[in-house]
């Protein structure tokens, strides 16, 4: 029989227990590649997979096998005064590097996606939670490290949370973010206190999916809440909400994209950085938040669908703090393959998750660049000069695609004419022909550009307050002026949404006048 103590431990000494277990409690551990035995309460689970119990001593941490009343069928009872019930279910055959979920509320309720997690090669384990709020206590920091330490499990397994689980999941989570692959979320609550904490989880890389249902308040006050902060820092959150339904049922009948997701990230590899950013770069994301609407053919409902799961997802790079771009820095978005040349756009304003436009382009390898955007005195030349040198030097092409929207438009083509021989073309949405970045009148300065043949698209509200005043009128003097210029009316529609309802035209465009030189 397995039995396993650990003496008094100080609250403060908590965060570091999984870390020194080898240390603390003689923990020896699975050879690399074995795969570990368990020798608690044997029977058996859904599907036959093999189950064991276990039972910790609250006080000391002892875990001992434990043989689970007959009456308690797949289900987990409530343990003894003191006590801790703890489970582990076993695949057939583990996946490579064992990896495993777990989690800390509602045992075998709505078990499908952790059913189909076995059938892949996870582990699935389960402790009893913490009364209220004292948590996550030493319990669940002794229970990681027996999995971890002495079974050779994953150090970064995922969490699945319903409910009150979510709370303890997310609980968890943020004060052990590095002990996490990945949060699956069903209706989920929150705690205030911990909502704080959610950039932890940002900042180390822990994708979220939350599936909520449209008539739960929990969508609102908890799943939005913690979509907003997410996606706002540059974290990875995918949600599926589904039509009609409330707080149950949980889960999915079809639990396919639950453990697409969980697999996706428990086993995913790190993506090199691109040759063009180094370490003192910071890590983020970028992708779409429009929504798609999915039937579920087993529910016989739809899901509103978003997110990296099921749009796609780059990687974003910032460069801030004190250097020659300014203390904003510049933000990099990397396609997943770049085309011939390194094409790129030069942006004078950050990349909205709206921006049409430029998910198109990175779909088809062109890198989207924000330049400083100083929040004082507006762009400075100096700063956009050494972004442009920084990537040329870099091996992007010596022509880059101007963008702007609304004033932003007007610094773009400030750069440009500041600049006419290292730009391929300007695109402009709703644009405003002011500028801080250049002293010159704008719209007396176009001739600039049509003697360098450098092409303009604009696409523009017919409401919007500047389409007479800017837009009409670089139309007129460009074309007086020889230049090219194309100009895309949305009819009826003012300031926003700023870009085109079909982008296409506007991609075309670039690509067809962008350089790869």
């Amino acid at each position: 029989m397995n039995s396993i103590c650990l003496k008094a431990v100080r609250p403060a000494k908590l965060i570091v227990l999984a870390t020194i277990a080898a240390a603390a409690f003689g923990f020896v551990g699975t050879m690399l590649g074995d795969e570990p035995v368990f020798d608690g309460g044997k029977s058996t689970w859904h599907d036959g997979f093999v189950r064991y119990d276990f039972v910790m001593d609250d006080q000391t941490l002892a875990v001992t096998a434990f043989t689970r009343p007959e009456k308690e069928g797949f289900a987990v009872g409530a343990p003894a005064k003191g006590q801790r019930r703890c489970i582990v279910v076993v695949p057939n055959k583990p996946a490579a590097g064992n990896p495993w979920s777990w989690q800390g509320c509602y045992w075998d309720h709505q078990p499908q996606a952790e059913v189909e997690l076995l059938r892949r090669g996870f582990y699935i384990a389960f402790i009893t939670p913490d009364p209220g709020r004292q948590y996550p206590g030493k319990q669940w920091y002794f229970w990681y490290a027996y999995l971890t330490e002495k079974q050779g499990l994953s150090k970064k397994p995922a969490f699945v949370g319903m409910s009150k689980g979510g709370v303890n999941e997310y609980t968890w989570a943020a004060a052990n973010p590095d002990k996490v692959s990945c949060i699956y979320a069903d209706n989920p609550g929150i705690y205030p206190e911990d909502i704080p904490k959610i950039g932890e989880l940002i900042k180390h890389d822990v994708p979220l999916l939350n599936v909520c249902g449209t008539e739960d308040f929990l969508l609102e006050k908890h799943t939005k809440v913690i979509e907003n902060i997410y996606h706002q820092g540059g974290g990875r959150i995918s949600i599926m909400i589904k039509e009609g339904t409330g707080h149950h049922p949980h889960s999915l009948i079809d639990p396919k994209p639950i453990a697409d997701f969980i697999e996706q990230h428990v086993q995913a590899s790190t993506t090199p950085r691109p040759e063009i950013v180094d370490d003192t770069f910071t890590k983020s994301y970028y992708y779409s938040t429009e929504n798609s609407y999915v039937y579920l053919p087993k529910e016989d409902t739809y899901a509103t669908c978003r997110g990296p799961q099921f749009t796609p997802c780059y990687d974003r790079y910032d460069k801030a703090g004190k250097s020659s771009f300014g203390v904003t820095g510049m933000a990099v978005l990397v396609p997943k393959t770049e085309a011939a040349g390194k094409p790129w756009v030069f942006r004078a304003d950050f990349v909205g998750p709206d921006a049409l436009v430029d998910q198109a382009l990175l779909a088809r390898g062109f890198y989207i660049v924000t330049g400083p955007v100083p929040y004082d005195v507006g762009p400075v030349p100096a700063q956009w000069d050494a972004t442009y040198n920084y990537l040329t030097d870099h091996g992007f092409s010596r022509k880059p695609v101007m963008e702007g929207s609304g004033a932003a438009a007007g610094e773009a083509c400030a750069w440009a004419m500041e600049n006419p021989d290292k730009v391929s073309c300007i695109y402009g949405e709703n644009p405003i022909m002011h500028s801080n970045l250049s002293k010159k009148p704008l719209l007396d300065s176009l001739d600039i550009l049509a003697r360098a043949g450098v092409p303009l698209i604009s696409v523009c509200g017919s409401l919007d307050p500047g389409f007479d005043d800017n837009t009409r009128v670089i139309e007129k003097r460009y074309k007086e002026l020889g230049g090219q210029i194309t100009v895309i009316i949305k009819e009826g529609e003012g300031h926003y949404p700023l870009a085109p309802k079909d982008p296409q035209p506007v991609v075309d465009f670039i690509v067809k006048n962008a350089s790869n030189k």
